[in-house]
């Protein structure tokens, strides 16, 4: 076998290897590859792949060898700017799509990716520009709706965001599990419906409110697919007839119709001004109220003076913009330490929590919290929760109990709308505080302080 056909015989096995998701044995093969051909360009942008979240340093290395072996190869541009935007560096990214149109000027992914950076940078009409120009080039390029669908949405577009937030891949492997049709819409008197489980805890705490919405549509018998630390609290939830948990047995067949819940918005038409919001559509159990509020009396030192706030920093560090939409530090909260009349409580789970000597008085609720069923117990015994754009946000609003959201600058969610300190998805029990800069969370603090000391 000639160099060559080894060469080719790694880059097969790497390929291979990167389809079932080996990623220490795809950058093996690839390596070997360039062990005999050091400047193919495929396998320099396959390792840029593979290293963008383990070593973003030798990734862009890999684009750059890429682009010199091949400066007419297109996709090393669009990847090298997705890694650069990525790591904030707009600038460099930008030149680099652009590099990728000067090629193809027709390229959806470079068109699309362009389209998130502009957004992302305030210039949304041209944003709107390239997003429409990727779908005329590319009508089956679903990243490109997606990606339109976040900047319409923000913007209160909810009858053409819908139809494009339908790019969304991420619920396909229920339609692999689903022996029965996809609801579309169909009239729904005397029907079955199973809402399948999507996205993170935040989201189906956010749209399980179609459930009721479903019933009183006609719907004669409805389902419900969660998360397994929802299954207890959406035992509440009105309208649904029976609940799975993702990791029990779910049924191929036997219904009339499934749906992804965030598909729900679309086929109802939701707008902002019908947005269905019967707040609260969510309760804590009777039990867990009685078993855990005598604990948040006792944590308090059975004192029950001034307000009690609970206080969520920190949300799933596996979310794309946890670094822009969590606070890193608990400290940075400090400010609100000094407040007289009352008590701040930490709702925080996970290794965050072991944060606390940085926020004199807080009081860690953590250990009493198994699933989101005794977080809504907890709530119950606040008056108020702080939290960065997390389930627990949801989870509050969700429960009608008063709650503020602290929001990033770079990226807020499209749920959050634009330039609003309030959210129609929770009226009257929601306030937002928004970044005016990315990254400055004090002055947000600051201005939270000053509202609490209002109150």
């Amino acid at each position: 076998m000639t160099g060559f056909e080894q060469a080719q015989a790694h880059f097969g096995a790497g390929v291979d290897a990167m389809n079932a998701g080996d990623v220490d044995g795809a950058m093996a093969a690839f390596r070997r590859v360039l062990a005999l051909a050091p400047e193919l360009p495929e396998a320099h942008v396959n390792l840029g792949l593979l290293l963008a979240e383990r070593d973003p340093v030798l990734s862009e290395k890999h684009y750059q060898r890429a682009i010199a072996s091949d400066p007419l190869r297109l996709d090393g541009y669009v990847h090298l700017g997705a890694l650069l935007a990525s790591h904030k560096r707009f600038a460099e990214a930008e030149a680099s799509y652009r590099l990728a149109l000067a090629l193809d000027p027709h390229s959806a992914p470079a068109l699309s990716n362009l389209g998130v950076l502009l957004a992302c940078s305030g210039r949304e009409a041209q944003a709107a520009a390239c997003y429409r120009a990727a779908i005329a080039a590319a009508p089956g390029y679903q990243p490109a709706r997606f990606n339109w669908s976040y900047l319409l949405l923000r913007n209160g577009e909810f009858a053409a965001g819908w139809r494009q937030f339908e790019g969304r891949g991420w619920y396909a492997s229920f339609a692999r599990h689903f022996d029965f049709p996809r609801w579309t819409g169909q009239p729904l008197a005397g029907a079955s419906l199973m809402i399948a489980v999507e996205a993170g805890h935040g989201d189906m705490i956010q749209f399980c409110r179609y459930a009721s919405l479903a019933r009183r549509h006609g719907a004669a018998r409805i389902g419900l697919v969660c998360h397994p630390g929802l299954k207890r609290l959406f035992a509440t939830l009105a309208g649904v007839d029976v609940l799975y948990a993702v990791d029990e047995e779910i049924p191929r067949t036997g219904w009339d119709y499934w749906t992804p819940p965030l598909s729900m918005p679309l086929h109802f038409g939701t707008e902002l001004a019908t947005i269905p919001a019967p707040l609260p559509y969510l309760a804590p159990a009777r039990a867990d109220v009685a078993r855990l509020a005598p604990m948040v009396d006792a944590a308090a030192g059975g004192l029950r003076v001034g307000l009690r706030v609970g206080v969520v920093w920190q949300g799933n560090p596996r979310f794309e913009n946890d670094a822009d939409r969590s606070i890193a530090a608990l400290s940075t909260l400090a400010p609100l330490a000094s407040l007289p009349n009352m008590r701040f409580f930490s709702l925080q789970k996970g290794a965050s929590g072991s944060q606390q000597d940085a926020f004199p008085g807080l009081i860690d609720l953590a250990p009493l919290i198994g699933d989101f069923a005794d977080t809504a117990a907890l709530i119950d015994a606040l008056d108020l929760v702080i939290s960065v754009d997390t389930a627990v946000a949801h989870l509050a609003g969700a429960l009608g109990k008063p709650v503020w959201v602290l929001l990033p600058a770079y990226k807020p969610d499209w749920r959050w709308l634009t330039g609003r300190d309030d959210s129609p998805w929770y009226p009257a029990v929601m306030r937002l505080f928004r970044q005016a800069t990315a990254g400055d969370w004090d002055a947000v603090i600051a201005r939270v302080r000053q509202a609490l000391a209002a109150l």
